[in-house]
């Protein structure tokens, strides 16, 4: 059986057999950019060409930033690396969900999920969110802002 990943840095997707590297218990990491690691997907996932990747570990502070996270939000890695994702990004999801927190206990995935964003210094926006938790012993999530259009 193939295991599909995806890189939050590039959004290369690959299959794998094994979920992780050799004998060691490692997660494996992308091959395409050398980012140290990759995310598991359970069902084929398409992020659009525009999609901005954070990684949060599990306490929803951003570890990483990958594809169009500075298109998106105008700030460096420097400026968010460490800070709580909702805070920084300014998440405000519709209907006050706290979506990020239920990835984050439930250990489930959220889809399509309408989302405010207000990072520091930047004009508000609309996003549709995609968040995937992490099936490791850390926790943590990945998340997924496609920028609305029209």
């Amino acid at each position: 059986m193939a295991y599909p990943f995806i890189c939050p840095n590039c959004g290369h997707r690959t299959a794998r057999t094994d979920r992780h590297s050799g004998f060691r218990r490692e997660a494996p990491g992308c091959e395409s950019c050398g980012n140290g690691f990759l995310f598991e997907l359970l069902d084929d996932y398409y992020p659009a060409p525009n999609a901005a990747f954070f990684v949060c570990d599990g306490e929803g502070r951003i570890i990483g930033c990958g594809n169009g996270s500075f298109e998106l939000t105008g700030l460096k890695d420097e400026a968010v690396i460490g800070r709580e994702a909702k805070e920084v990004l300014g998440l405000a999801f519709d209907g006050d969900e706290d979506v990020v927190a239920t990835v984050l206990e439930w250990g489930v995935r959220a889809l399509d999920k309408s989302v405010g964003v207000n990072a520091e210094g930047d004009i508000p926006a609309r996003a549709k969110a995609d968040l995937f938790p992490a099936y490791d012993e850390d926790g943590g999530l990945l998340l997924v802002l496609t920028p609305e259009t029209g």
